[in-house]
C-alpha cells in the first residue's frame, strides 16, 4: 500500500502554498540552485506570530535544516529579536525559494512578477492571523519585496510598522581587510540598535496564556515570602485552616518532617584501627 512520505505542512493555507511553489518555469537553474529544493519558511505558522521577518534566499545551512536563517544571519537575526523580547513569536520568509548564484542573480529577478505573485501570496497569509505588528526587510532585495507587497491586491489594507536594515551578512560580503570588516560589522550593530526603536509588540494577555499567568502568579507568591519565616502567604493560609480544622499545621518554623526511615537504629560504624591479632 502507497505511503505519502514527509507530508509537511498540513494547515490550510500553507498546505497548498507549498504544493503549489514554483520550479524551473519561474526560477530559470541559470541563476538558482533548483537542485537544493524550495525551503519556505522558520517560525510560527498558528497566528502567534507578532514579527515577521522577510530574508533574502536560502544558503547552505538552510539546505541542510530545511528552515530559513539558521546560519550565520539567523544567528544575528536571533540576538535583534532578543533585543525586542521576541523568542517564540516570530516567522520568517525568505524573497526567494531558492537559493541564488551570486547577488547578481538576484537583482536579475527583483522585480519578476512571477516570483512576486507567489511571494506575496506567503505574506498575505502570514498577515490575515492580524497578530502580527511589525515586518523587518534584511537589504535591498527583501525591501524591494515588502514594496512590491505593499503595492499589490494582497497587500491592500496591511498596517504594520516596517523597518529595512542592511542584511546581517554584508559585513562579510563586503570584503576588505580586518580593519573594515570590524568597521562594517560597527555598523551594522548600530542600525541593529536603531532598529530596536520599533515599538516591543504588546505582550499577550494573561487570559489569552494561561501558562504566563500561572507563572507571574507563582513569581509573585514566591516574592511575598515572609523575611522572618521564610513562608508564602498561601502556605500560611493552609496552616490557619488546618488549625481551625483542629489539625496540626503542617509547616512550622525550625521544625523539619523526620522521614520514616530515619526513626530506625543506626548501626555504629565499623572501627578499622583495632585490627584482631
Amino acid at each position: 500500500m502507497a505511503r505519502a512520505f514527509a507530508p509537511g505542512y498540513g494547515a490550510e493555507p500553507f498546505r497548498s502554498l507549498v504544493a503549489d511553489a514554483p520550479g524551473a518555469s519561474v526560477y530559470p537553474p541559470s541563476d538558482f540552485r533548483l537542485e537544493w529544493g524550495p525551503i519556505f519558511h522558520r517560525g510560527r505558522l498558528d497566528g502567534s506570530a507578532r514579527v515577521l521577518i522577510l530574508g533574502q534566499d536560502p544558503a547552505q545551512h538552510e539546505t541542510i535544516f530545511r528552515r530559513i536563517l539558521v546560519g550565520e544571519a539567523g544567528h544575528r537575526i536571533q540576538g535583534f529579536l532578543a533585543k525586542l523580547g521576541i523568542d517564540h513569536s516570530y516567522v520568517m520568509v525568505n524573497t526567494f525559494l531558492y537559493s541564488v548564484f551570486g547577488q547578481g542573480g538576484g537583482n536579475k529577478h527583483r522585480n519578476n512578477t512571477k516570483i512576486a505573485s507567489y511571494r506575496n501570496r506567503w505574506l498575505r497569509a502570514l498577515l490575515d492571523g492580524g497578530n502580527v505588528e511589525a515586518v523587518v526587510a534584511l537589504g535591498s532585495l527583501a525591501d524591494s519585496a515588502w514594496q512590491s507587497f505593499r503595492t499589490s491586491a494582497q497587500g491592500t489594507g496591511v498596517q504594520v510598522k516596517y523597518e529595512p536594515i542592511t542584511h546581517p551578512t554584508q559585513p562579510e560580503a563586503a570584503g576588505g581587510d580586518a580593519a573594515k570588516h570590524a568597521a562594517a560589522i560597527k555598523t551594522h550593530a548600530r542600525e541593529l540598535e536603531c532598529g530596536t526603536a520599533i515599538p516591543p509588540p504588546t505582550p499577550p494577555s494573561r487570559q489569552a496564556n494561561p501558562a504566563q499567568a500561572l507563572r507571574r502568579r507563582l513569581q509573585g507568591q514566591r516574592k511575598g515570602r515572609n523575611p522572618r519565616t521564610g513562608r508564602t502567604p498561601v502556605s500560611a493560609r493552609v496552616d490557619a485552616i488546618e488549625r481551625r480544622l483542629g489539625r496540626p499545621a503542617r509547616h512550622r518554623q525550625n521544625q523539619t518532617r523526620e522521614h520514616p526511615r530515619a526513626r530506625t537504629k543506626r548501626i555504629p560504624p565499623l572501627n578499622m584501627s583495632k585490627r584482631r591479632g
